[in-house]
């Protein structure tokens, strides 16, 4: 047994329920609840949260290089647009330099919406990291970034 994984085992006082991979399916399920919630109140689903925030971040973008940036599979995105579109929250054009490429780009409309979403997750996080420092958050941001998962990974949720 390598030592990363005696100093694993032993942290958990031999309570399973102390597990780090359980702690973080429970801690991860709940802040995805409130998270969905969140979005949702503001008539958005997670992914289409994700894609405004990216949005009003730069404005515009290619479709593919938002397809890169959230890691999501090409028809789905053309999915989440198309939702997003429907409700004038984006609109896409055809890139006037190359014709086969779209744009998506954020309409004032989207930009009211992302910022309802965005004070909506604000208060998810301070509910759920209230009583974290700012140094301890940046610790724990630091810490997942290196927790060993791929974008690849299958994603299992339960009803």
């Amino acid at each position: 047994m390598a030592v990363n994984e005696i100093a694993v085992e032993d942290a958990a006082g031999g309570d399973p329920l102390e597990q780090l991979g359980f702690l973080l399916a429970r801690h991860g399920a709940i802040a995805n609840g409130r998270v969905q919630r969140a979005f949702a109140s503001c008539g958005l689903t997670p992914r289409a949260g994700a894609t405004l925030m990216l949005l009003g971040r730069c404005g515009s973008m290619g479709q593919q290089g938002l397809v890169a940036a959230l890691e999501v599979d090409p028809s789905i995105m053309v999915a989440i647009l198309n939702d997003l579109e429907s409700a004038q929250l984006v609109e896409r054009r055809r890139d006037p330099s190359d014709r086969r490429r779209h744009i998506v780009a954020i309409t004032d409309r989207g930009r009211a919406v992302l910022s309802e979403a965005q004070t909506a997750v604000e208060e998810v996080e301070r509910g759920l990291f209230g009583d974290l420092s700012p140094e301890e958050i940046t610790a724990l941001r630091g810490l997942l970034a290196r927790v060993r998962t791929s974008p690849g990974d299958e994603v299992c949720s339960e009803q």
